[in-house]
């Protein structure tokens, strides 16, 4: 671990040269290349630095319990029990640093909320789920944009995307993929009795025309007229868009805005995410065994967490974490699970990579 920290250690002092270069100042695109590399590089460093200061001082205070003063020497002693709580502490940050980071952590994301089985009720969750991305959203300081929705006429969405552009999202967010289960009493149901019904949420990259390169002639492009809620000008212009991907069979629709082309930007955005996510998906199947220990695999088809209203209580299956604060929970407040999760993908990562 040492001798690799020493390397990058060695690449940030000569980052840090380059970067103070006239030549490379001059070069745009080389600079901002390499503040990207800088930047990425500073988390690692600045522990590591304070890890050799922390090393150093061990070994100062070492050498003064040689000394003939007995105040000096207990001095000595106490600073080396806290250093010595410290020292390990910064080696297993170090080591969470250097695990070899996602490429996409970076990467906006597409929210997919899709209702699943329990009818209006399923619905009704699909829009409780997403108005939590929603706030949590908010309180990063994201910026949220529906790109298409199929609502019912209580509130509720049979299907609901979003954009979601900032600072990290999909680092954030990349582990609520898959079957999220709700258990109360329905808005819908007079008897009062506790019903189960589901939604599923997929969290996409937001894939760019380099990764995902698609073909004109590849697509099939249909329009029509827009059906539902949606003001006058609903069923009196073909606004409404339909994509077929023809390699892949990938169909995405979008009917929201007034206009064909900005309903068209929209369903290509969400096009290239879910092909993009096709190309992840084949791409790790050769590690398959490995996704397994992965907390974010991404699989839509697992249950991963559990909301149960009249107990107050949410529980996320995979890592056995339960809460007791449901109002807070569905206001956006889930730093907590999030952070818990990012913990335990780290430590499996970490094994992984001890392995």
């Amino acid at each position: 671990m040492f001798s690799k920290l020493e390397s990058l250690f060695k690449r940030y002092d000569e980052l840090e040269k380059l970067l103070s270069d006239a030549t490379v100042i001059n070069d745009r695109i080389k600079y901002v290349t390499l503040s990207k590399e800088r930047a990425q590089l500073n988390p690692i460093i600045e522990k590591y630095l304070e890890y050799k200061k922390v090393a150093k001082e061990i070994d100062e205070n070492s050498q003064l319990l040689e000394s003939d003063d007995e105040e000096l020497k207990q001095m000595a002693k106490e600073e080396l029990v806290h250093l010595k709580e410290i020292r390990p502490v910064l080696e297993q940050e170090m080591k969470v640093l250097l695990i070899p980071k996602d490429p996409l952590d970076d990467k906006n994301v597409i929210l997919e909320v899709r209702a699943g089985t329990g009818g209006d009720e399923a619905a009704l969750f699909a829009a409780d789920l997403y108005r939590m991305y929603a706030r949590y959203a908010e309180r990063n300081g994201w910026k949220v944009e529906i790109l298409s929705s199929n609502p019912i006429g209580i509130g509720g969405y049979k299907e609901i995307v979003a954009m979601i552009n900032g600072k990290q999202v999909y680092s954030k967010l990349k582990y609520e993929s898959g079957t999220h289960r709700v258990q109360r009493v329905p808005k819908t149901e007079a008897s009062g009795r506790i019903h189960t019904s589901a939604a599923t949420v997929a969290i996409l990259p937001e894939a760019d025309d380099i990764e995902v390169n698609i073909a004109p002639g590849d697509l099939l492009i249909d329009v029509y007229r827009a059906g539902g809620a949606g003001g006058q000008h609903v069923n009196t212009t073909d606004s409404a868009v339909r994509i077929t991907h023809l390699p892949t069979g990938t169909i995405v629709t979008c009917q929201d805005e007034r206009s064909q082309h900005k309903n068209k930007a929209k369903a290509m955005t969400v096009l290239k995410a879910r092909i993009f996510e096709k190309m992840q998906n084949e791409a790790n199947a050769s590690r398959a065994s490995e996704r397994k220990q992965m907390v974010g695999s991404g699989d839509r088809s697992e249950r991963i967490r559990t909301y149960n209203f009249p107990q107050g209580r949410i529980t996320d299956h995979r890592i056995g974490f339960t809460v007791y604060k449901l109002e807070q929970f569905m206001d956006g407040d889930i730093d907590e699970l999030i952070s818990s999760l990012i913990t335990h993908y780290q430590a499996e990562s970490l094994k992984n990579e001890q392995r």
